[in-house]
């Protein structure tokens, strides 16, 4: 990868991981202080512990994102995450309808996109030792 193709790479990466980073950190924060979020849940069929747990996890994995962590920890919020939002896009499209799926289907696709560059800016493990 040339070094302007590198520096594109390394900004779309940043870019789309502090975006994503920010909706999740936004949504724990009105999981803990909105009544909506509360009538949410309990529309979803949620227990109202759920949501707790949930934006503890978000903080987490945000944390996990944005943190010079080992990329295992790394790769684990992103499976987190995943995980997360695939299954908010089957919840809300099994209460609500497809429609109700558009935002965490976004935000999974943009998660996706931000592995994607991630990796790309991971050296090969299997290129050779320079020297």
């Amino acid at each position: 990868m040339n070094n302007q193709s590198n520096r594109t790479t390394r900004v779309g990466y940043w870019i789309l991981t502090v975006l994503f980073s920010l909706m999740m950190a936004l949504s724990a924060t009105m999981y803990l202080t909105s009544d909506a979020m509360v009538q949410a849940f309990r529309h979803l069929g949620f227990p109202t512990y759920f949501r707790v747990e949930l934006a503890l996890a978000k903080y987490a994995g945000v944390a996990a994102l944005l943190a010079p962590v080992p990329d295992r920890v790394r790769e684990w919020a992103y499976a987190g995450f995943g995980i997360t939002l695939a299954s908010a896009v089957i919840a809300h499209s099994s209460v609500d309808g497809p429609q109700a799926a558009a935002m965490p289907a976004v935000f999974l696709i943009i998660l996706c996109a931000s592995y994607v560059l991630r990796a790309k800016l991971a050296p090969s493990k299997s290129a050779p030792a320079e020297g």
